[in-house]
């Protein structure tokens, strides 16, 4: 993909290109992520969570809440 840019408003906002957003597969009320490195930023979509599953398999996940590892 070629370079794309964009201009940054008085409120700090910008738009990302349409280019970018077809590529991470990303709309309107998706999370995205900024990773700053030196004098770049990294752009990443957030995965949804699905909140139900987690929650199912949290349940499962009760062996971890003992302290019996942590003294190995």
């Amino acid at each position: 993909m070629k370079p794309l840019t964009s201009r940054l408003s008085s409120k700090g906002q910008t738009t990302i290109p349409k280019p970018v957003r077809d590529s991470l597969r990303i709309a309107a009320g998706d999370a995205v992520s900024f990773e700053v490195r030196e004098d770049e930023v990294v752009l990443r979509k957030v995965p949804v969570v699905d909140f139900e599953w987690a929650g199912a398999v949290e349940q499962t996940l009760s062996e971890w809440n003992d302290d019996l590892d942590d003294e190995l």
